[in-house]
């Protein structure tokens, strides 16, 4: 894969009337061709500047941004709209235009002075806007759409340009959860199929550790890491910039999962391997107790278990006399955390170290 963008010893920031404010230093990385590459970081880490500084839209504080092997300021406006398209998160600005006037829009680097689109221009504004699925949309104007429907039909504009590079500031930042997953997908597909780089900024941490064939890690004091998503978890980098109290990171899934706190344990019995048990379990742990078996419960109360058997039923065993079988988890909740109570309200409360009205 060819380098398409390189940054050596970047500075990025924004020069003020009392000097110069930076706001990431000495940064250096690079991005090839046929690649999606997340931009990751805590709020105000710099990640917008960082991209608007590499798309050119302002001017970097140090260090250099090479194009193409070459450096970005030496390249005239025309050209650089040949090779870089922008989308931005704020879009609310265009309004009096339809869906496919604005994508159309995305040709004005080869449409020459007059701007009057040939055959073929119109082709790829069509192929663009059905890549993204928002053909319907086409004749409706942008004020009438939805903040998710307009980045739609920004990024389709992007893909109209025919650069070999895009640059994405949150794409996925108004769409609903299938519709972030179907994005991500398609530009992972577009930077594949069409040869292109993509390189995005994103809060969605999830979707890129999934996605991404690389990503950048940025933190103010941390500075920049860059790599693949697994070789950073190998190593702990991912962990390192996100890990909070309530988090936990699962190396092999590249995954974060929200940690709770439990005060008690519970007894459970039944195939650890069946949906039925680990749901059950998720919903335990969530309301504060933690699923043990007999063999490692210490703290389990022993007089009471939840058994789950697979005939999609969940019993609740006082000794060894079953006092309560229910079919959904949530009646399930409704019985258990009282019965617990009643045989270990002390323990529990010493354990989650909790009285009430402290």
């Amino acid at each position: 894969m060819n380098t398409s963008v390189e940054i050596k010893n970047l500075t990025t920031g924004y020069k003020t009337k009392e000097g110069n404010k930076t706001i990431a230093a000495c940064l250096n990385a690079e991005l090839c061709s046929s690649e999606m590459v997340c931009l990751l970081g805590p709020n105000g880490a710099g990640k917008s500047t960082l991209l608007r500084t590499m798309a050119a839209l302002q001017p970097a504080l140090g260090g250099t941004i090479e194009l193409m092997g070459r450096d970005i300021k030496n390249y005239k406006s025309q050209e650089l709209a040949q090779l870089v398209s922008v989308v931005l998160t704020d879009n609310s600005s265009i309004k009096n235009m339809t869906a496919a006037e604005v994508v159309a829009m995305g040709r004005s680097p080869y449409t020459g002075f007059w701007g009057k689109l040939k055959e073929r221009d119109h082709k790829i504004v069509e192929k663009s806007m059905s890549w993204i699925g928002i053909e319907e949309l086409a004749q409706r104007k942008m004020q009438t759409l939805s903040d998710g429907e307009r980045q739609k039909v920004m990024i389709a504009k992007a893909i109209a340009q025919e650069t070999p590079v895009i640059f994405l500031d949150e794409p996925t930042a108004f769409l609903d959860y299938p519709s972030k997953i179907s994005m991500m997908l398609l530009l992972h597909r577009l930077s594949k199929t069409l040869k292109k780089t993509v390189f995005l900024s994103t809060h969605d941490l999830e979707h890129a550790l999934q996605v991404a064939d690389k990503v950048w890690l940025l933190d103010k004091e941390k500075g920049l890491t860059t790599g693949l998503p697994e070789d950073l978890s190998l190593d702990g980098s991912i962990e390192r910039f996100f890990a909070k109290e309530g988090l936990s990171f699962n190396r092999e899934s590249c995954s974060f999962s929200i940690k709770h706190e439990t005060a008690r344990d519970v007894q459970v019995e039944g195939n650890p391997h069946s949906l039925e048990y680990k749901l059950c379990c998720k919903a335990l742990v969530r309301n504060g107790l933690r699923p043990v078996t007999s063999s490692d419960g210490t703290r389990a109360c022993a007089d009471v278990a939840i058994r789950i058997s697979g005939d999609g039923a969940f019993r609740l065993m006082e000794g060894n006399n079953e006092s309560i079988k229910v079919e959904k988890i949530e009646h399930l909740l409704h019985m258990i955390v009282p019965t617990i109570t009643k045989h270990q309200i002390s323990a529990i409360r010493e354990a989650a170290d909790m009285n009430q009205y402290e």
